[in-house]
């Protein structure tokens, strides 16, 4: 309904004025035409009335379409029109040899089609002697079967009988004829018009306007040659598109087979030359919306041959589907091995198990706030909790107990986002680095001594590196300069840590040069990164060969595309002539972290977790052995040792055995066998320390 009209008049007193409201006059009032005019241009506007305009204009060019392609191949049938297009192909891909090889089948048809009409010069008169011939064996067969039946019958007149059926026969046939050629005349254009409809409406050989509404989205449709060819011929490219045109198998020969990979399929694209790779990189999103799919599912990757795209593509929704659970969840026989096994991870998107090698590598994990960075940490690590042998030094500076689980497990756990929690974890780290030390100077001397793996965990590092706490000597804690504790300790694990075994992984969000400096981020052996928001952040994350090589972390949906990473590293198995992989991992939530520690606990014989790391101060020797030993009755002196490291590294970080020997006889403790290894019992270190004090009492005493 249309608005009222209002109109002001002004009283003859200037200060009233008078508000009149006319509405609409009605239908009925107004003139035939106006009425007439409204009523044409609703029924031409309806949806209904242009779903019938479609309908009419589909199958009127369905008949064009379909003449168009019969044509076409009756042109093909009868030239050699085919293989010239073939040739060209071929020498558009710079294939000589099929070139060749495409002339010569060419030649072979041309002599052939010249043989066939020169037979038809001499087809005339060879018809015409075949014709005589067998008009008179057949009439002398006639006559030859009159006479048997003259004989037979005594009757002279059967000898024309057969001759005379025959003539009959051949009326009929003429009548027959005379009969159905009127309607057969009549009916064979429409006939010929249907025939050459169907072939059009099979291959839908219409405008995409004119095109059923199912057909015109293109949701799910299944991914084809000619789709794939299309696509890239309408991506905007002109070289590329030219180049397609003047390809006689119309594009065709740059794909290859397309095959079945994961939920979706995959294929390699060879470039014509003057198409750079890049090119076509740079044009993702149309190019996906060419294939009628989202801009996410589709990847773009370099393969090792020159000039090639490998095109992944998914099926319709597929990725949107979640992956089943962790074998680390489902198999509760699983253990763990640091040195040969891999981490069960996830799934890349062939739907392969993507599975990642944790030795000797130190690891970044990098995205946007709560896409799933630290469940992908921590997953790694509840793998590598099921080797007995491998220590834990956790810093997790969000606090928010994602990491609770470990503790028991875990040597050192700090937990909590202040400046307080930054200086621990940057003391954790420097302790990482004093057993670094230790252990290369270990090496030095025993060049076959062999380390335990030793894994410090810094989650949400970015803390870290942005905190503007100093020291009593003014050196910071955060930032990124030669004087920055942390960032200087990170750098030394990285620079040296993996040849004994020490190694550093972080978790990071939102990078940038300030919260993850460049050598930071590049010492890293195995790098992966959830949605990111920009290219540049990308290129921080993976390097810029892995972005180059068609990693695009910052394509991934935040929120949606949880948990999945792009991960550029050697240890994972990643095709051939690729940079990088995509990985959609599994999701470990609390209860089924905590299970998985509990066996991880129970490989162990058990842990003492510190929660806090103090340094530079007086140490009791003989009380911090008793607090290493928590409430077990023994342990092994080598496990003493490396508690009381882990307990203060300035103060045991180079203990030896003869150190802690000489503590426990100064306190009368005599040395002790389990199983024919050396033990220290808490037994004895409980009287050790009462006997003691009761000896300090007496001498204040006197």
């Amino acid at each position: 309904m249309s608005e009222n009209v209002v109109h002001l008049h002004k009283d003859t007193t200037p200060t009233v004025t008078t508000l009149t409201v006319v509405p609409d006059p009605a239908p009925s009032a107004l003139p035939l035409w106006v009425r007439s005019g409204r009523a044409v241009k609703t029924a031409v506007t309806h949806e209904n009335t242009k779903t019938a305009a479609r309908a009419v204009a589909r199958h009127g060019l369905y008949v064009v379409g379909g003449a168009r392609i019969v044509g076409r191949r009756t042109w093909d049938g009868k030239t050699a029109a085919r293989y010239e297009r073939f040739m060209r192909a071929a020498e558009a891909a710079g294939d000589m040899d099929a070139a060749m090889e495409w002339e010569e089948r060419a030649q072979r048809y041309r002599d052939a089609r010249h043989r066939r009409r020169m037979d038809l010069l001499h087809s005339p008169v060879d018809a015409a002697k075949g014709v005589a011939v067998t008009a008179g064996m057949g009439i002398g067969s006639l006559v030859a079967l009159g006479v048997v039946m003259a004989i037979a019958t005594k009757d002279v007149t059967d000898v024309v009988t057969p001759l005379m059926a025959t003539v009959e026969f051949i009326n009929l046939l003429i009548t027959i004829v005379q009969v159905v050629w009127g309607p057969l005349v009549t009916l064979g254009p429409f006939l010929a018009l249907l025939a050459l409809w169907a072939v059009g409406s099979k291959q839908q050989a219409a405008p995409q306007w004119a095109l059923p509404a199912h057909v015109r989205s293109g949701e799910g449709e299944p991914i084809t040659p000619s789709i794939v060819v299309k696509a890239l011929r309408d991506l905007g490219v002109p070289a590329l598109r030219n180049a397609i045109k003047e390809m006689g198998d119309a594009g065709a020969s740059m794909l290859s087979p397309i095959v079945i990979a994961g939920c979706g399929v995959e294929v390699d694209v060879t470039l014509p030359s003057g198409v750079s790779t890049n090119e076509v990189q740079s044009k993702r999103r149309k190019l996906a919306e060419n294939l009628s799919r989202h801009e996410h599912e589709v990847f773009i990757t370099i393969p090792q041959a020159a000039r090639t795209v490998r095109l992944w593509v998914a099926d319709s929704g597929a990725l949107d589907e979640p992956i089943g659970p962790s074998p680390l969840v489902t198999d509760e026989t699983m253990t763990a091995n640091y040195a040969k096994g891999r981490a069960p991870w996830g799934q890349d998107l062939r739907g392969d198990a993507a599975a990642l090698s944790l030795y000797q590598r130190h690891l970044l994990i990098t995205g946007l706030s709560n896409q799933g960075k630290t469940a992908a940490l921590r997953s790694l690590a509840l793998w590598a909790s099921l080797d007995k042998r491998v220590e834990f030094r956790i810093a997790d500076l969000k606090g928010a107990g994602d990491w609770a689980m470990f503790d028991g497990l875990a040597t050192v756990l700090i937990q909590g986002p202040t400046d307080e929690h930054v200086i621990e974890a940057t003391e954790m780290v420097e302790g990482l680095v004093e057993e670094m030390n230790r252990r290369i100077a270990a090496r030095q001397a025993d060049p076959t001594v062999v380390f335990d793996p030793l894994i410090g965990i810094v989650d949400e590092a970015q803390v870290a590196f942005m905190c503007p706490a100093v020291d009593d000597d003014k050196r910071p804690y955060g930032g990124s300069k030669a004087t920055s504790r942390y960032f200087m300790a990170v750098r030394k694990v990285h620079n040296q840590g993996r040849v004994v075994d020490v190694l550093m992984y972080e978790g990071t969000q939102d990078p940038t040069d300030q919260n993850l400096p460049k050598l930071v981020r590049e010492g890293a052996h195995t790098r992966a990164s959830l949605a990111l928001g920009t290219e540049a952040q990308a290129v921080m994350a993976l390097g810029e060969k892995a972005v180059n090589g068609g990693a695009a972390p910052h394509l991934l949906r935040q929120g949606l595309d949880k948990g999945t990473l792009v991960v550029a590293s050697d240890g994972i198995e990643i095709p051939k002539g690729q940079s990088s992989i995509t990985v959609r991992t599994h999701f470990i939530g609390d209860d089924d972290a905590k299970a998985i520690t509990a066996r991880a606990k129970a490989l162990r014989a058990g842990v003492t977790t510190l929660h806090a790391v103090k340094r530079d101060e007086e140490r009791d020797p003989l009380a911090d052995i008793l607090t290493v030993l928590g409430n077990e009755k023994r342990v092994f002196t080598q496990d003493v040792i490396k508690r009381l490291s882990v307990l203060s590294e300035d103060a045991y970080g180079r203990w030896s055995f003869g150190d802690l020997t000489r503590v426990l006889d100064a306190a009368g403790i005599e040395p002790k066998k389990s199983h024919g290894r050396m033990v220290v019992r808490a037994e004895d270190v409980t009287r050790a320390l009462a006997d003691r004090d009761a000896e300090g009492s007496a001498s204040a005493a006197e």
